[in-house]
């Protein structure tokens, strides 16, 4: 493949072409270790790359013996992953054709730290578990870091990586998409099935725990705008001038206020009376049904076979085995019974 290129290109590229990014002290002391090997691995497709520990940066850029013009996104992607803690041993899968990666940034997606590291911990779940369903369903690596989701694998499975990451950031279990994922599986080995929809087939996963937003019973009904203020309300002087008692006597008005006293009273009082007269008004009596003469048992009743069935139950004793039956007497004379 790589003479092949190099036939359609042997010019080579025209202007050097290079990218720089940054990595963490922590991965310093792996980056030094594994550092032959990654120029190695991008010695073969004609990429220079340097480590400088002083500024924590890795550059990679062309050479003029580089034909592919791709080589160099495929080394920007490289060290981008190992700044990002994947192992030397997946992240050089990346200078493969039919691979690709995706780093999902979901630092900024959840405002509460504590809420984000339970849902970044529910991605990987209990001893990792549904981080490696997810690969094995995806055919991905995925790597969950810091702030960041490292995934490398086919463009299908980083599409479906990505979309569990973000669902599981937006509060939705990732467990509803591996279950999706898995039914996909399976109907995809069905060729029948190709030309059809598999909206039958899929679930339909709805929130069960949030309820609608509860509505007030009364609804304020806002007012229309307007730039005047409200009339200023009566006082009590202005009440009284428009009804002619501000220009009464004292000994007037007192008797005024003791009149409506007095009816405040009595009314009250008539209340009362009639609540304590309820206690003795009599309830309203059901009208007398006729009682109807029920039909003589006896005709229902068959009271010869129930005087049968009494006395083979007085015979019977309860625990105890059926009598047997009396030997008749050796004479051939019957007993008198006793009178």
């Amino acid at each position: 493949d790589r003479e092949g290129g190099f036939e359609d290109n042997p010019r080579g590229l025209l202007e050097e072409s290079s990218f720089a990014t940054l990595f963490p002290k922590y991965r310093e002391a792996y980056l030094k270790e594994c550092w032959p090997l990654v120029q190695k691995a991008l010695g073969e497709i004609f990429i220079n790359a340097t480590l400088d520990l002083i500024e924590g940066s890795i550059t990679v850029s062309t050479t003029k013996k580089t034909f592919d013009p791709y080589a160099i996104i495929r080394a920007r992607d490289l060290i981008k992953l190992l700044a990002r803690s994947v192992p030397f041993e997946q992240a050089v899968r990346i200078l493969q054709d039919d691979m690709a990666c995706d780093i999902i940034k979901i630092g900024t997606l959840v405002r509460n730290r504590e809420r984000f590291v339970k849902r970044r911990q529910r991605l990987i779940g209990p001893k990792g578990s549904t981080l490696k369903a997810l690969e094995l369903l995806t055919n991905c690596y995925v790597l969950v870091q810091g702030n960041t989701v490292s995934a490398l694998g086919p463009y299908s499975g980083l599409k479906e990586v990505r979309k569990v990451v973000l669902d599981t950031m937006k509060n939705i279990h990732p467990i509803y998409n591996i279950k999706t994922l898995m039914i996909k599986r399976e109907l995809a080995n069905n060729p029948d099935l190709r030309t059809q929809s598999w909206d039958r087939f899929l679930p339909n996963f709805r929130h069960k725990s949030l309820s609608k937003r509860q509505k007030p019973k009364k609804k304020k009904v806002k007012k229309e705008y307007t730039p005047f203020p409200p009339p200023q309300p009566e006082s009590q002087v202005d009440r009284e001038l428009a009804s002619g008692e501000f220009f009464l006597r004292e000994s007037e008005k007192r008797r005024r206020k003791m009149k409506e006293i007095k009816v405040k009273q009595a009314e009250a009082l008539s209340r009362k009376q009639e609540e304590r007269k309820k206690a003795f008004i009599p309830p309203k009596e059901k009208p007398a049904e006729k009682k109807t003469k029920k039909a003589s048992t006896e005709d229902k009743l068959d009271i010869q076979a129930i005087k049968e069935k009494v006395k083979k139950a007085k015979n019977k004793k309860l625990g105890a085995p059926p009598p047997k039956p009396a030997a008749p007497p050796a004479d051939g004379k019957k007993k008198k019974s006793r009178s």
